[in-house]
């Protein structure tokens, strides 16, 4: 029975290793890029691993947070001032859909702020 178990395994592959060991001096990870010089050879990359974004580019400008709130703001204020009928013109929906367009403004604006 382990016979054939031990057969099994060496027709699927034993599990070990399929790329050759070796640590980046090793000529399979170089690659040559298009478009340049036929020296200039460059580390390729795997692609399965993104490092992490350092913390000092994920800080938002002071204007991202501002306008958020200044685009939340106004628009709450124009559906507000709508509904009191303060607005020129009365109510109307021209002015309901401005201030939703605003908040979805600033909402837009929100998922930018780090």
């Amino acid at each position: 029975m382990a016979e054939v178990a031990r057969q099994d395994r060496k027709k699927k592959g034993d599990g070990g290793r399929t790329t050759p060991k070796g640590g980046s001096g090793s000529g399979s990870r170089h690659a040559i890029s298009k478009g340049h010089a036929a020296g200039d050879v460059r580390e390729s990359t795997s692609g399965r691993y993104t490092a992490p974004i350092p913390q000092e580019f994920k800080v938002s400008p002071t204007w991202v947070p501002v306008l958020m709130f200044a685009l939340l703001g106004l628009g709450a204020l124009v559906i507000f001032l709508n509904y009191l009928g303060l607005l020129p013109g009365a109510t109307d929906n021209l002015y309901l859909l401005l201030g939703l367009a605003l908040v979805l403004g600033g909402i837009v604006t929100a998922t930018q702020f780090h």
